[in-house]
């Protein structure tokens, strides 16, 4: 299975200390240049990117059309990272693209790109039996603490979802 990352997922799962779920559920995670520079290049977050270096199941693609990524950028408005992790995703046939931006979202899927956020690797999990509800709770709580925008709806759908197992 190839699986392409934008930053967000990393970031918010960094922040609930639960970056293994990738791995547990994924294996390798492929992540594009762009991405690396955001979770590393930042020095206020040197914890984070050494924990993003150590990880060998995130693997850093270098091999990125700079112009198909300029036109992707131009035309929708992405940062960077959404654009690569986009290209990669079409160019690659990745089965699954993990991104939370809404803007990033809407372009993927309309490119026929199937998506998968933060909320739904915490579904996979625990379905996985790798985190306990208590856990997805707490971690919601977290990451709402630290400013993700998660909606309500889609925070339902996974407490329902969790709850009905």
């Amino acid at each position: 299975m190839i699986v392409i990352s934008d930053t967000t997922p990393i970031i918010s799962l960094l922040k609930i200390n639960r970056l293994d779920l990738l791995e547990s559920i994924f294996g390798l995670v492929q992540i594009p240049r762009g991405v690396f520079t955001e979770l590393t290049g930042n020095p206020k977050f040197q914890d984070e990117a050494e924990v993003v270096n150590r990880s060998d199941f995130i693997q850093v693609i270098e091999d990125i059309d700079d112009d198909y990524v300029s036109l992707l950028r131009r035309s929708t408005g992405l940062d960077l990272g959404e654009s690569e992790a986009i290209y990669l995703s079409d160019r690659g046939k990745a089965d699954l693209l993990l991104m939370d931006e809404i803007r990033g979202r809407e372009v993927a899927m309309r490119m026929g790109i199937k998506i998968m956020g933060t909320l739904g690797v915490l579904g996979l999990a625990y379905e996985d039996k790798l985190i306990s509800k208590e856990e997805i709770k707490t971690a919601i709580e977290i990451l709402r603490d630290a400013g993700r925008h998660i909606s309500e709806r889609l925070y339902k759908q996974l407490l329902d979802m969790i709850e009905s197992k």
